[in-house]
């Protein structure tokens, strides 16, 4: 059982930054797959990014913007954000899977644990 906690989230104007993370209990951080998605109001969750071994891959729309990363010795994932746009605002959710893929996982299904997720909110 892995449990994860997010932290990091706030209120940030239009092109500000946040770094998002999430801590992840249990002894074999480094065989997880690690992800974060985001849901807004009245959407779906959607992928945003995932970590698995030193592989990472992104969604189109936070590609160059966003950073997901992680340290195994603090077994925690962090996302940082840069160039924060209102479309952005959404709570932020990790998620975690007992599984390393060099093609990554985007779906929610393909994870197993998730957090209670953190609230992002940009303004314009």
């Amino acid at each position: 059982q892995v449990q994860l906690v997010e932290s990091g989230g706030g209120l940030v104007h239009t092109g500000g930054s946040l770094r998002l993370s999430c801590a992840a209990s249990g002894r074999t951080f480094s065989s997880y797959t690690m992800g974060w998605f985001r849901q807004a109001p009245g959407k779906e969750r959607d992928f945003v990014a995932t970590v698995s071994g030193g592989t990472t891959y992104y969604a189109d729309s936070v590609k160059g913007r966003f950073t997901i990363s992680r340290d195994n010795a603090k077994n925690t994932m962090y996302l940082q954000m840069n160039s924060l746009k209102p479309e952005d605002t959404a709570v932020y959710y990790c998620a975690a899977v007992r599984a390393l893929s060099d093609r990554g996982y985007y779906r929610q299904a393909d994870y197993d644990y998730w957090g209670q997720g953190t609230q992002v909110t940009v303004s314009s």
